[in-house]
């Protein structure tokens, strides 16, 4: 169970990563701005649910190897709600009504909170690796 706990770890590390440098720069570039934009809006609540989800699994996973990383796991789970539902529509909201302004600070929020979960994510990862002990 600690190896499907450090793959689960592996697997949303990867994703997050993948997804916040890779998929999403990606479609800025590749596609013209009209569409990128409305792709990424539908792309977005999936990536929330593909975080929540495998955070929590993480989390289960983690828990009777290494209660610190299961928590901090489940603290990702947790708070990626509240970004999905409260802060990605209010960055759309920002983002139809031309508010530069908002979109930038909501959308530096959410950045932020990204990058803090790829650290936590990590150091998981890491620890999880080395064993309860690291």
């Amino acid at each position: 169970m600690l190896t499907a706990a450090l793959l689960t770890t592996a697997l949303l590390f990867g994703g997050i990563v993948l997804y916040s440098f890779g998929f999403a720069a990606f479609l800025f570039t590749a596609l013209p701005p009209d569409l990128a934009g409305p792709t990424i809006r539908r792309a977005f609540p999936l990536f929330y649910l593909f975080v929540m989800g495998t955070a929590a699994a993480a989390a289960a996973l983690a828990w009777p190897y290494d209660p610190l990383a299961a928590g901090l796991l489940a603290a990702i789970a947790v708070t990626t709600l509240p970004t999905r539902q409260v802060l990605m529509p209010a960055i759309n909201r920002a983002t139809d009504i031309g508010a530069k302004t908002r979109f930038k600070v909501l959308h530096g929020l959410s950045v932020g909170i990204t990058l803090v979960h790829i650290v936590l994510a990590g150091f998981v990862l890491a620890r999880l690796a080395g064993g309860p002990a690291a």
